[in-house]
Formats: C-alpha cells, sequence, structure tokens
C-alpha cells in the first residue's frame, strides 16, 4: 500500500487558500500522483461583541466583530518529487499549512 500525505490547510482568506489548493492540484497533475480533494471543512466563526461607549454611559449599543476560519483537506499520494514541490510553495502569513505522512 503507497503512502499518503494528509494536506490540511487553515487561514482566514478563502480566495489565498484556493489559489493554495490550485497550486497544489498542479503539482500532483504534472506529477503524475493521485490527489483527493481539496474537501472544504465546516468554516468556524470567532464572533466577539464589544461595547460602543468605552465608559458605560448611554445607551449600551453593541458591535459584533466576526472572524471566519476557512479550514480544506487534500489527500495526495506521497512520491518524492510531489512533496519536494510542495515544500517550494509560497504560502502566505494567514494560511496555515500541516502536511501528515499516513500509510
Amino acid at each position: 500500500m503507497a503512502q499518503k500525505a494528509r494536506i490540511s490547510l487553515s487561514g482566514t482568506d478563502p480566495e489565498r487558500m484556493e489559489d493554495i489548493c490550485g497550486q497544489i492540484k498542479q503539482i500532483s497533475e504534472r506529477t503524475g500522483v493521485e490527489m483527493k480533494g481539496p474537501i472544504p471543512l465546516p468554516t468556524k466563526k470567532l464572533t466577539v461583541p464589544t461595547r460602543k461607549a468605552p465608559d458605560g454611559e448611554g445607551n449600551e449599543t453593541w458591535e459584533h466583530w466576526e472572524m471566519r476560519v476557512h479550514k480544506r483537506l487534500i489527500d495526495i499520494d506521497a512520491d518524492e518529487r510531489a512533496l519536494r514541490q510542495l515544500m517550494r510553495i509560497q504560502v502566505p502569513d494567514e494560511i496555515h499549512i500541516e502536511i501528515v505522512l499516513k500509510s
């Protein structure tokens, strides 16, 4: 049985995440390895309510700040050439990438 690499991506910018997924897809097509994904996982919504008035005077008006964390899973065959090219991808700061080898 061939070894597989599971790539998990998470970040706040979905457009940049799709760019990274497209680059991984191009690498798999060039090297001829089998790829499954990207599988979108549920988006986490982190909400922070804050008072608009800093001193507590006046009406109780609230602002709600929201940050969305998008996640994607990609399974790819662990070919040496493909993994070497994966390591060369320029990943933006707001995208977190994790590569785990599975048998």
